[in-house]
């Protein structure tokens, strides 16, 4: 019983170490999102400071307003890609 017990503790420390339990530890890849109408592809590591988009600003917190630089197109008109 005390040996199980210790495999609980160990998976817990293990847990608690891990980037599972320490959000500081995890990063998701950055992804890209291309304009279906035009083709134009959005970095979201590179962002677009030109626009007032941070480095690293995720496609989720780019502006519901904003438009594709080439065309005019909507966020809705995005589709991510990997490149």
């Amino acid at each position: 019983m005390h040996r199980d017990w210790i495999k609980i503790a160990d998976f817990a420390f293990y847990l608690k170490g891990s980037a599972v339990s320490d959000n500081k530890t995890i990063e998701q890849e950055y992804k890209t999102w291309m304009c279906l109408i035009c083709g134009w592809v959005y970095d979201e590591e590179a962002g677009l400071p030109d626009e007032g988009i941070a480095p690293g600003t995720r496609w989720d917190q780019v502006p519901m307003n904003w438009t594709c630089p080439e065309c005019g197109a909507r966020k809705e008109d995005f589709e991510m890609v990997v490149i």
